[in-house]
Protein backbone atom coordinates (compact mmCIF):
# COMPACT_ATOMS: atom_id res chain seq x y z
CA UNK A 1 0.00 0.00 0.00
CA UNK A 2 1.43 3.30 -1.13
CA UNK A 3 -0.71 5.72 0.99
CA UNK A 4 -4.51 6.25 3.08
CA UNK A 5 -6.52 5.79 0.24
CA UNK A 6 -4.62 2.63 -0.95
CA UNK A 7 -5.29 1.45 2.82
CA UNK A 8 -8.85 2.60 2.91
CA UNK A 9 -9.75 0.46 -0.21
CA UNK A 10 -8.04 -2.15 1.01
CA UNK A 11 -9.96 -2.12 4.15
CA UNK A 12 -13.68 -1.56 2.17
CA UNK A 13 -12.71 -4.24 -0.17
CA UNK A 14 -11.59 -7.09 3.05
CA UNK A 15 -14.36 -5.51 5.01
CA UNK A 16 -17.00 -3.07 4.40
CA UNK A 17 -18.39 -2.47 7.87
CA UNK A 18 -14.86 -1.04 8.57
CA UNK A 19 -14.55 0.40 5.45
CA UNK A 20 -17.95 2.87 6.49
CA UNK A 21 -16.70 3.51 9.73
CA UNK A 22 -13.33 5.01 8.51
CA UNK A 23 -15.44 7.32 6.04
CA UNK A 24 -17.75 8.53 9.06
CA UNK A 25 -14.46 8.83 11.05
CA UNK A 26 -12.78 11.01 8.08
CA UNK A 27 -15.93 13.60 7.83
CA UNK A 28 -16.52 13.80 11.86
CA UNK A 29 -13.15 14.89 11.72
CA UNK A 30 -13.38 16.97 8.79
CA UNK A 31 -16.09 18.85 10.34
CA UNK A 32 -14.33 19.47 13.73
CA UNK A 33 -11.25 20.57 12.06
CA UNK A 34 -13.11 23.42 10.45
CA UNK A 35 -15.24 24.26 13.81
CA UNK A 36 -11.67 24.36 15.61
CA UNK A 37 -9.87 26.11 12.70
CA UNK A 38 -12.93 28.80 12.72
CA UNK A 39 -12.93 28.84 16.82
CA UNK A 40 -8.96 29.83 15.97
CA UNK A 41 -9.40 32.61 13.33
CA UNK A 42 -11.94 34.16 15.75
CA UNK A 43 -9.35 34.15 18.59
CA UNK A 44 -11.72 32.15 20.96
CA UNK A 45 -10.37 29.85 23.32
CA UNK A 46 -12.44 26.58 24.37
CA UNK A 47 -13.40 28.17 27.25
CA UNK A 48 -14.95 31.15 25.52
CA UNK A 49 -16.80 28.64 23.14
CA UNK A 50 -18.21 27.14 26.25
CA UNK A 51 -19.02 29.82 27.66
CA UNK A 52 -20.98 31.87 24.22
CA UNK A 53 -22.51 28.03 23.95
CA UNK A 54 -23.32 27.98 27.35
CA UNK A 55 -22.33 24.22 27.45
CA UNK A 56 -19.09 23.13 29.74
CA UNK A 57 -15.73 23.68 28.22
CA UNK A 58 -14.93 20.22 28.88
CA UNK A 59 -17.93 19.37 26.18
CA UNK A 60 -15.58 21.33 23.36
CA UNK A 61 -12.51 19.78 23.89
CA UNK A 62 -13.58 16.10 23.92
CA UNK A 63 -15.61 17.15 20.76
CA UNK A 64 -12.63 18.87 19.25
CA UNK A 65 -10.20 15.38 20.46
CA UNK A 66 -12.71 13.47 19.04
CA UNK A 67 -13.50 11.42 22.28
CA UNK A 68 -17.47 11.97 21.98
CA UNK A 69 -19.68 13.16 19.05
CA UNK A 70 -21.52 16.16 20.35
CA UNK A 71 -25.84 15.41 19.81
CA UNK A 72 -27.33 17.88 16.96
CA UNK A 73 -28.34 20.41 19.48
CA UNK A 74 -24.90 20.64 20.85
CA UNK A 75 -23.16 21.17 17.52
CA UNK A 76 -26.04 23.51 16.39
CA UNK A 77 -25.18 25.29 19.53
CA UNK A 78 -21.63 24.88 18.69
CA UNK A 79 -21.79 26.26 14.75
CA UNK A 80 -24.04 29.38 14.98
CA UNK A 81 -21.70 31.32 17.24
CA UNK A 82 -18.67 30.72 14.96
CA UNK A 83 -20.63 31.81 12.17
CA UNK A 84 -20.98 28.13 10.39
CA UNK A 85 -24.07 25.97 9.44
CA UNK A 86 -24.92 22.27 8.75
CA UNK A 87 -25.31 21.80 5.28
CA UNK A 88 -27.31 18.22 4.00
CA UNK A 89 -26.74 16.73 1.01
CA UNK A 90 -27.09 13.90 -0.83
CA UNK A 91 -23.73 11.50 -1.24
CA UNK A 92 -22.62 9.42 -3.82
CA UNK A 93 -22.21 6.37 -1.06
CA UNK A 94 -25.78 4.11 -0.57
Amino acid sequence: MKNWNDYKEYVQNIDPDSGRNIADIEEQAKLISTVIKQRNELGLSQRDLAAICGIPQSSVARMESLQSTPNLATLLKILRPLGLKLTISKSGRR
